[in-house]
């Protein structure tokens, strides 16, 4: 029986054996990758260089986009790579490197809409006390809680996954290192020990689920009782970019990690977790520049600045 260091590499399921598809699935993961490294790149820029923009709502969002930057750039580059070189290695350090930077970057991702639901509940039910509540030090401290719990959890799920041995084949049925998936692989019983982390993690997710809800029904009912309509519909649309960014981030993860896990990989399953973990880094800065005429004002005015002086 092999234990885990005997374990060098893992091969990851690639998306096809043929050579052109191949550069396909390459040429569609390198245009996307780099749409949302120029998205999240911009957004980053506008709020880090507009002082308007420095205010609890954008230095979250700033933080949004380093994380989705970081979520895209853990997984998308090594795909890619394989692609183009027609091969499906992984090696063990870039296997736990993956298996412990994607959930910690998507769990503080969640934290950090949790942090932003709040943000918008102070913002428009308690605004005459939003700069007392939402001062700068209360928004480092919770930024910096939203990195911290997303460690927690990575820490907790990486140290139990490659705790145990792997003596079985180290073919991985995913474009990336899962967790589930490797588990699959490992001699020792650790379900049991897993079932208890993934029962944790989904308790502090759901908790962090309710309060988003309550704090959007407080939400809501503030808002209903805005006399002007016009009141009403400005209330909204600052909420708008968020709930749209969280239901994509929960349909598409709930989707992937609340369905049976079957014991032959599906092409279905393949697109499921390239919609999870590279469609919300995507479209995150589409949704909020689109959405947001701060965001718009301030991306018109930096690419205004760059022309000029381009010229």
């Amino acid at each position: 029986m092999s234990n885990r260091t005997s374990m060098t590499e893992f091969l990851l399921l690639g998306f096809s054996e043929v050579q052109e598809l191949q550069i396909l699935h390459f040429v569609v993961f390198l245009v996307v990758y780099l749409a949302a490294l120029v998205g999240n790149l911009l957004i980053i820029t506008a709020i880090a260089l507009d002082r308007h923009l420095h205010t609890p709502m954008y230095i979250f969002l700033l933080n949004l986009s380093i994380l989705d930057i970081g979520s895209i750039s853990v997984t998308v580059p090594k795909s890619m790579a394989n692609s183009l070189m027609n091969t499906r290695s992984i090696s063990y350090a870039g296997c736990v490197t993956q298996v412990f930077f994607l959930p910690f970057l998507v769990g503080a991702d969640f934290f950090l809409l949790t942090i932003m639901a709040y943000d918008r509940y102070v913002a428009i039910c308690q605004p005459l006390h939003y700069e007392r509540v939402m001062n700068r030090g209360v928004c480092v401290q919770m930024a910096a809680g939203a990195w911290a719990s997303g460690v927690l959890i990575s820490a907790l799920h990486t140290g139990n996954t490659f705790a145990v041995s792997f003596c079985r084949c180290n073919k991985v049925d995913q474009f990336f290192c899962e967790v589930p998936l490797l588990l699959k692989l490992t001699c020792s019983d650790s379900y049991l020990t897993e079932t208890g982390l993934i029962l944790f993690s989904v308790g502090l997710l759901l908790s962090c689920f309710v309060l988003i809800i309550v704090s959007y029904v407080q939400i809501i009912r503030t808002v209903l009782r805005i006399p002007s309509e016009q009141g009403r519909h400005k209330a909204f649309s600052t909420c708008l970019p968020h709930l749209t960014v969280l239901y994509l981030l929960v349909c598409t993860g709930g989707f992937a990690y609340l369905k049976p896990l079957s014991s032959t990989m599906s092409r279905l399953d393949l697109v499921v977790a390239v919609f999870y973990s590279v469609l919300p880094p995507v479209t995150n800065p589409i949704i909020y520049s689109m959405r947001n005429k701060e965001i718009k004002a301030s991306l018109w005015k930096l690419t205004g600045w760059w022309l000029f002086t381009k010229d």
